[in-house]
């Protein structure tokens, strides 16, 4: 992949300041290469951006755990000399102790972004509703772009492209997977998916993409079985069978993923050169087997890293310092 200045990210259609980032599909096609293009920046030009945002406040407001979103925003906010201000459920209780709306008008006089981490998206867009200050959506039970960009981000440091790229998912159809539709639709990546029944992609998820795919023709294609899916792909992505909140269906869930496993088997079934990603947590031995994981086409860990570069460059772009860095 060769890196792209900011000069020519901007060239791509990328003047976010202000807005929120609630869901890729949100976004135009030039808002999505123009972020990651500026992540192509901020990545190797690190000390360039050290003090983009200095002085400025981000509120980190999670109601579900975190590992790699919650780090990589510290430390993002941090790396380029702002300061992040962590809320969890405790401390706020949204709805309960507190209403919504509230909150955010509160919070809003005091920082200059709002990120959401939420199991209802209902509550990501009423904050959103609420402030006149960006609001970043760090996981809801809809949507995961923060994941998502990081992702297409890493697919493209690794293929060099993603026009025509072939993505295959396999398994739940989650808050990620929608994610991935939307940036697929946007990027001209050909997505494959395969799930169980009752648990396939959403029907407004796959026409919204049909409705705005910039190839003809790429949009999510949606097939029955997981070797269907996998089958000449150039990347082999899955996650948990269980997501949080969802632990009371954990019996029924395990025994209808029970043939949507990726194997050595299954992940031979893709190119020679494909990869298989997840977004982590993972469960060994459940929806992935083990030696994929930690084996040599894995790249979980390098998606996981690329997580901090991504929401830099979000950071940047919605608080209006790409236009002036």
């Amino acid at each position: 992949m060769s890196i792209v200045g900011l000069d020519q990210g901007t060239r791509l259609g990328i003047d976010l300041a202000g807005r929120d980032f609630l869901s890729l599909r949100e976004l135009s096609p030039g808002d999505v290469r123009g972020l990651l293009a500026l992540t192509a920046a901020v990545k190797q030009e690190r000390e360039a951006y050290g003090a983009a945002l200095a002085g400025q406040t981000i509120a980190l407001l999670f109601e579900k755990p975190s590992l790699r979103t919650r780090v990589a925003f510290e430390v993002a906010a941090s790396q380029l000399g702002a300061r992040a201000v962590y809320l969890g459920p405790q401390e706020v209780g949204l709805g309960r102790r507190e209403s919504v709306a509230d909150v955010a008008r509160t919070l809003e006089q005091m920082v200059q972004a709002i990120v959401v981490r939420t199991f209802s998206h209902r509550i990501v867009e009423e904050i959103a509703q609420a402030v006149s200050i960006p609001v970043i959506n760090a996981l809801s039970d809809f949507s995961h772009p923060c994941q998502a960009l990081g992702d297409y981000f890493t697919l493209l440091e690794i293929k060099g492209s993603l026009k025509g790229l072939r993505l295959a998912w396999v398994g739940d159809a989650s808050n990620v997977a929608n994610s991935l539709v939307f940036g697929a639709a946007l990027l001209g990546v050909r997505m494959t998916m395969a799930s169980p029944p009752g648990y396939e992609p959403r029907p407004d998820v796959l026409a919204w993409a049909r409705l705005h795919e910039v190839e003809p023709d790429i949009a999510c294609r949606v097939v029955s079985s997981a070797q269907s899916a996998v089958r000449h792909a150039d990347a082999v992505y899955t996650d948990t069978w269980v997501s949080m909140g969802q632990e009371v269906q954990a019996e029924a869930r395990q025994q209808a993923f029970a043939g949507f496993q990726v194997t050595p088997a299954l992940l031979a079934c893709a190119s020679p050169s494909a990869v298989f990603m997840h977004c982590l947590p993972a469960q060994r031995g459940r929806e992935v087997d083990a030696r994929v994981i930690d084996g040599p086409q894995s790249i979980v860990f390098t998606q996981a890293a690329n997580r901090l570069h991504t929401q830099k460059a979000l950071l940047l772009a919605l608080l209006g310092a790409a236009r002036s860095t």
